[in-house]
């Protein structure tokens, strides 16, 4: 898995960078929106950087280092990130159909997310442990 800093709230796996690497060298600079739900499902949407604009209510989950002069921006919306605040996401890529407005979608292959939750050194670093009383 390639990820920067100790603790992430987002990663990808080596298959995943890949394939943003390969997307990269056809669109551009790219970043991830992770989907609410709805039409798309949950799948984290990859567009090229510019076309999906971010606004005050989405969320940096963090930066992917796919081996690229930049890193790969990871956002989700707030609402939705108070669900999923405890959650450690990775991006990975499997055969299949990509979601309809993301770059990945002729390939072939599709980025989905699998999720774990937070380790308690983890919880401590991001502000979520619970405190002791």
């Amino acid at each position: 898995m390639v990820s920067i800093g100790t603790y992430q709230r987002v990663e990808v796996t080596d298959a995943a960078a890949s394939l943003v690497r390969e997307l990269t060298a056809q669109h551009g600079p790219l970043m991830f929106h992770q989907s609410g739900g709805c039409c798309d499902g949950s799948s984290p949407m990859c567009f090229p950087v510019g076309m999906f604009l971010t606004g005050p209510s989405d969320v940096l989950l963090g930066d992917l280092d796919v081996g690229l002069s930049a890193p790969v921006e990871v956002f989700m919306s707030e609402s939705q990130f108070e669900y999923w605040k405890y959650t450690h996401l990775t991006i990975d890529v499997v055969p299949g159909r990509g979601a309809g407005f993301s770059v990945e979608g002729p390939t072939g292959l599709r980025f989905l997310i699998r999720s774990r939750m937070l380790d308690d050194a983890e919880l401590e670093y991001f502000g979520l442990a619970p405190s002791a009383e």
